[in-house]
């Protein structure tokens, strides 16, 4: 393991959070929390680390954090042109098509000292593929039909046309399963904004717009939805194979990694901040109304009022049913706090996005070795000394600092 890098910027004083100066320096922290053990010479990058960096599994891949470490890379690369790091993005992008792809194009879920381990093809991970793609294209590691036949591929094995919707697993031998839901679609509609961007390809954001009406127009309406207790107009994970929610599925489970149980606090804001994107590259009145109910619901209902910070998930009376604090979920609502801020001038989001950036700050972010702890309970207390297990790889919390850094507004 290489020597440890100390983070830049101390716990106290408290930083401007609204300076971009600020969240370079944090970025480049957490950066530094993986540039000296993260890179693997035998192929792509360990994907496991405890929070003083020490990787605690050196044989697992996962298809999560593989494909975002291409974008990390990629990014880290266009905001520091460090050329070291677009050399990392393109280890991570071999990895990634050399070991993870299967004979039919799709990619395959986990890998065990280099061989599929679950062959199972995932929509959220091939939707991961495509933001990988999309990123990688920026840095000319590889070309625009690469993107399309991610994104083709997934036509074929998961999109149903009349649904305006992806299913979810399909199996090894091409077997879906019943099972539908919300993550993978908002995933595929982050990926398809990030392919037009990359491409100007219209198809792109014609699907991440027909993505947006399904999950924030019209399954919201549903009747079943409707009488969802309070949670009127909000997000549900969890789907039948007729897209009509399915309200028991993980109820035992509310605080699985990727199909959790109840509203997500952090899916409302994840889904405002991607129709806030959709807003910027086709302004309309629905897109910001909608964005703004999402976000603002996630305050109301997720934002602990005694403890400070934004639970993990509600039931659908409005009552919480997991008072763990994620650092997605503070990651992904300071990002759309920002954006609505400068989108409407709504001091409320400012505020919000303070106090989050505030309460994180003091109980996330790891000022001695750097980057974010995973989770921690209603106190802030932390809850495991794995600071980057599966799928993590601090890719929501650098992409929600460059996000803010793209919107601008900052102070120096």
């Amino acid at each position: 393991m290489g020597e440890m890098i100390k983070p830049k910027l101390a716990a106290a004083p408290q930083p401007d959070y609204a300076s971009a100066t600020f969240l370079k320096d944090h970025v480049t922290d957490i950066l530094n929390f993986y540039r000296p053990i993260a890179f693997d010479a035998q192929g792509g990058f360990f994907h496991y680390y405890q929070d003083d960096g020490t990787v605690y599994n050196r044989t697992h891949r996962h298809l999560v954090s593989a494909t975002r470490f291409v974008f990390n890379w990629v990014q880290a690369w266009q905001h520091t042109q460090d050329e070291a790091y677009r050399q990392w993005a393109q280890h991570a992008l071999a990895e990634l098509d050399e070991r993870f792809k299967n004979a039919h194009g799709d990619y395959v879920w986990t890998l065990s000292d280099r061989r599929p381990e679950d062959g199972r093809i995932m929509a959220y991970g091939q939707a991961f593929v495509l933001l990988a793609k999309s990123w990688a294209l920026r840095a000319d590691l590889c070309n625009a039909s690469d993107v399309r036949a991610v994104f083709d591929r997934m036509n074929a094995v998961f999109y149903d046309s009349q649904q305006g919707a992806y299913a979810d697993e399909c199996s090894p031998d091409g077997v879906l399963n019943s099972y539908r839901g919300q993550n993978a679609n908002m995933h595929m509609c982050e990926a398809c904004l990030a392919a037009f961007e990359a491409t100007e390809d219209p198809i792109y954001l014609d699907r991440a717009i027909t993505l947006v009406k399904t999950f924030t127009q019209r399954l919201v309406k549903q009747p079943t939805a409707a009488a969802a207790g309070q949670c009127v107009g909000q997000i549900w994970e969890h789907y039948q194979v007729d897209w009509q929610p399915d309200w028991h599925y993980n109820k035992d489970n509310p605080g699985d990694i990727f199909k959790p149980w109840g509203y997500q606090t952090g899916h409302q804001t994840e889904w405002s901040k991607l129709l806030m994107q959709i807003h910027h590259h086709v302004p309309d009145s629905q897109w910001l109304t909608t964005a703004r109910h999402l976000h603002d619901a996630a305050f109301a209902f997720g934002w602990d009022r005694e403890h400070g910070g934004l639970v993990y998930g509600y039931a659908p009376d409005g009552t919480v049913c997991d008072s763990d604090k994620y650092f997605w979920v503070q990651a992904e609502s300071f990002a759309s706090a920002w954006r609505l801020w400068r989108a409407t001038n709504d001091s409320r989001y400012l505020q919000q996005y303070q106090d989050t950036w505030d309460w994180a700050w003091r109980h996330l972010v790891d000022h001695t070795h750097g980057a974010w702890y995973r989770i921690v309970d209603a106190h802030g207390q932390k809850l495991e000394n794995t600071k980057s297990p599966a799928g993590k790889v601090d890719y929501h919390t650098m992409g929600a600092c460059w996000d803010v850094l793209r919107v601008g507004g900052l102070q120096a």
